[in-house]
């Protein structure tokens, strides 16, 4: 896509910290780390979100990301890894290209990717197992 800041990236008309590539995938330091060493994985073809992308291009960005996140235990030595996607606007997605973030942790880094939520009840969970189970009719 002309306009998609990573299709850009992945063609190199956008400068890049470039990780680890290979003919399907990109790994790139984000601009904007969480932490050092904070690497998004993205697909070299372009697809929106994870309702997008196809099934072995999505394996292939997998596959990427347990690189990546080896890589980066070898080499800054995390005492964690958070592998996270956001799709939608709702759930944070701010760039409209596929990718995963593979963020190195620390004790103490201070960063929160984490929710606090109610316990849900067992009849709220069998309503929603019921729902997914019969194809998401509503």
């Amino acid at each position: 896509m002309s306009d998609c800041t990573f299709c850009k990236i992945v063609a190199g008309q956008l400068p890049s910290y470039r990780v680890i590539e290979d003919e399907h995938t990109l790994a790139f330091l984000n601009i904007r780390p969480a932490s050092p060493g904070h690497t998004l994985v993205v697909p070299r073809e372009h697809a929106r979100d994870v309702w997008e992308i196809s099934e072995v291009s999505h394996s292939r960005v997998a596959d990427m990301v347990y690189r990546v996140a080896a890589l980066l235990k070898a080499t800054l030595a995390p005492e964690g890894v958070n592998v996270k996607h956001n799709t939608g606007e709702a759930a944070g997605q701010d760039v409209f290209h596929f990718h995963v973030h593979v963020v190195p942790r620390w004790r103490g880094d201070g960063l929160r990717l984490t929710w606090s939520s109610p316990l849900a009840s067992s009849r709220e969970l069998e309503q929603v197992l019921e729902r997914v189970l019969a194809g998401g009719d509503r």
